[in-house]
């Protein structure tokens, strides 16, 4: 694993995971926090091995960084590298991110959104 996939699994928990998304739930955006959710509620999954943990917490830990590629307060384009992030990292644990797995984030999508 690269020094900055360790930087980025290393800010990963689950305190600060869903202090950032309840904080910027609104601000990010449906699709962003849906893909956080997918990847949260995944990694939670008993079957699910190192590596793919290792990946989702990377990603997870980079949307939790306040400082990154593209700052969050830039209106607008703020979180499309985060968008990036957490995307590349469900296109490599899709296998994972079932049908449980997304309606428990429906679920807690339903209670952000409507």
């Amino acid at each position: 694993m690269s020094d900055d996939t360790n930087q980025f699994i290393s800010h990963f928990s689950d305190d600060s995971f869903w202090e950032k998304a309840v904080t910027y739930a609104k601000k990010a955006g449906k699709e962003v926090i849906e893909k956080g959710l997918w990847l949260y509620y995944a990694s939670q999954r008993p079957d699910i091995p190192g590596w793919a943990k290792a990946v989702i917490y990377g990603a997870l830990g980079y949307f939790i960084l306040p400082l990154d590629a593209i700052p969050d307060v830039m209106p607008g384009i703020g979180f499309t590298d985060d968008l990036g992030v957490l995307a590349a990292a469900l296109a490599t644990v899709s296998t994972y991110v079932d049908d449980s797995v997304k309606d428990l984030a429906n679920k807690k999508m339903a209670e952000w959104f409507d």
